[in-house]
């Protein structure tokens, strides 16, 4: 099928051609034959990049009159970014339609400028939910009559808390609308929506409900949490031409990250909840025309992001929610470009693996994490590529070029390549030269498995993988075992660290943490005021004082049945007393 054949307007096929726009898309190929022949309304289940703005945009376009001075048809999108892109899509496809005007409004940029832009009705409206609202209270957006209503990335906008938001707005639309809503899963809530507020709807999913794209490979590195980092580092340099993005947890492990990897040399930068508009917007004009090479942002920061080929995603956590593991994932491999989508894990977090396998239907890679010799060796043979695909400029080079054989006549070919390389490569192989293995031993995963929870192996044997830590914070505070991990998890912001062994005391807190995620947790804390953390004056772990104290009292227990005088002795009635 091509464009021809879906009975556009000539302006429209005209403007999509100049585009470079030959062949619909599966999406396009389902959505636009849909919505110019049925009145029902639609809800479509695509990733996000598979070309839904085409899909839903063409066909409104052909059906919107530019001669009627009202807004006919409502987008809705969760972000300013989004917003945004869909807005300057819709008008590179309408640039050839007479009268027809286009207005995006967001948060995040002056109103007054955006109250001016409606000063004279636009028939297409792009909007986010609180800054719409605005203007409808301020009188100046009316959506009586509307004949369609777009959500795109509707299960976004339900992540970001945007539901009474879409209610309200849903209230104010006539009930002839047609509403057509775009995720790229499908979740109890967005079921909800579509129920409640739309009729007779039809749903048309591209792919497996709820899968990621077919274009995009899952793999995963097993790594101890205090080398997350190193891993990081190892899984980036085995890429040299990697384009991407490292998803984290919370704002302040952002920071951290995007600060480590800048100051490792690597072309990297943070996206956060702290950054003002402005400060957002040139992080992602630099990332977008690549001057930044990883953007290192938060799910919430990340949202509504449109950049296109994307070669990696990497998950420096895992998510809780298996659904945005999907979004991310789906960042990558759009538009028929293969994609890779990165985890890096604890052994403890395998399950979650499972479970987002099972989700996507898809399986996912276990791989090695790459030693020195393995990066060494794929930057060198990188580096011989890019010097055999330069371009060279004669003209601007040959001046030199007397003068320079000159200079290295006394080189032969083989020196002259060694040397060449040695210059380029140093680094690499300096820093590598020594590298440990970060790969966790294959016995060790296996003994780390075979714990429970609380860190202790299930026959109750005593084991030297915990650390016991002290808090300066106890029942006189309020404290209780749940509000221990609760200020653990607020603070650490990973859920992954695991606690076991919690003891509250009325003026201090004691609890167990794996000893390979001893630093991360101690680091964490070391920027609280209040919280202070320190290693207890004993290194045993809990369940090992356990071990010893019950093997103490089994010792003190056979003395005195084998020496019933020795109540006798003075001395043990002194030991006994100070007990």
């Amino acid at each position: 099928m091509t464009f021809n054949e879906l009975n556009l307007k000539v302006g429209i096929l005209s403007a999509i051609e100049e585009l470079g726009y030959e062949q619909p898309m599966p999406v396009q190929e389902k959505v636009i034959p849909f919505m110019l022949s049925q009145k029902a309304d639609l809800v479509a289940l695509a990733q996000t990049g598979t070309g839904k703005t085409a899909a839903f945009g063409l066909p409104i376009l052909n059906m919107i009159d530019a001669n009627r001075p009202q807004v006919q048809a409502l987008v809705l999108a969760p972000t300013r970014e989004l917003c945004i892109q869909i807005a300057n899509d819709l008008k590179n496809y309408a640039k050839n339609l007479r009268d027809l005007r286009i207005v995006p409004v967001y948060g995040g940029e002056d109103i007054r400028t955006q109250l001016r832009q409606l000063d004279r009705q636009p028939q297409v409206l792009v909007a986010t939910p609180g800054r719409l609202i605005d203007l409808i209270e301020r009188g100046k957006v009316a959506l009586g009559a509307i004949d369609f209503l777009v959500l795109d990335e509707a299960d976004e906008m339900l992540n970001m808390g945007f539901k009474e938001d879409i209610e309200r707005i849903l209230q104010d639309t006539p009930e002839t609308r047609r509403t057509t809503l775009f995720s790229a899963t499908m979740p109890k809530e967005i079921a909800n929506i579509a129920r409640r507020y739309m009729k007779d709807f039809e749903e048309i999913t591209i792919g497996a409900r709820n899968s990621g794209s077919d274009n995009v490979e899952h793999i995963y590195y097993v790594s101890q949490a205090r080398q997350r980092y190193l891993a990081l580092k190892r899984i980036v340099d085995l890429n040299p031409d990697i384009y991407g993005i490292v998803f984290c947890r919370t704002r302040q492990e952002t920071k951290e990250v995007a600060e480590k990897l800048m100051r490792d040399g690597y072309n990297a930068d943070a996206l956060h909840g702290d950054l003002s508009q402005a400060q957002r917007d040139a992080v992602m004009q630099k990332f977008r025309i690549r001057n930044v090479q990883l953007l290192v942002a938060t799910d919430v920061a990340a949202r509504g992001l449109d950049v296109n080929d994307l070669t990696h995603v990497i998950n420096y956590n895992l998510p809780d929610d298996v659904e945005v593991y999907t979004h991310r994932s789906g960042r990558t491999g759009r538009a028929n470009k293969k994609g890779v989508s990165v985890s890096i894990i604890h052994s403890k977090e395998k399950f979650k693996i499972k479970d987002i396998e099972r989700m996507l239907k898809k399986p996912f890679e276990q791989r090695q994490i790459p030693n020195g010799l393995e990066v060494c060796k794929k930057q060198l043979f990188h580096m011989i590529d890019r010097m055999q695909n330069v371009e060279v400029d004669e003209e601007q080079i040959g001046a030199y070029m007397t003068q320079i054989m000159k200079q290295l006549e006394y080189l032969d070919k083989e020196e002259l390549l060694k040397r060449f390389v040695s210059l380029e490569f140093n680094r690499f192989l300096s820093y590598y030269k020594d590298a440990e293995d970060l790969n966790i031993p294959e016995n060790r995963e296996q003994r780390i498995k075979s714990k429970d929870g609380y860190g202790e192996k299930k026959k109750g044997k005593k084991t030297g993988e915990r650390v016991r830590l002290k808090m300066n914070l106890g029942e006189r505070e309020g404290l209780n075992p749940k509000r221990v991990l609760g200020i653990i998890n607020d603070v650490t912001g990973d859920k992954s660290i695991s606690v076991g062994a919690i003891e509250v005391t009325n003026k201090f807190t004691f609890f167990d943490v794996y000893a390979d995620q001893l630093d991360q947790v101690v680091k964490a804390f070391a920027g609280q005021d209040e919280v202070l953390l320190s290693e207890a004056k004993s290194s045993k772990s809990y369940s090992e004082k356990k071990q010893d104290r019950r093997s103490t009292e089994d010792y003190r227990k056979s003395r005195r049945t084998s020496s019933p005088a020795s109540s006798a002795k003075p001395w043990r009635n002194r030991e006994r007393n100070r007990r």
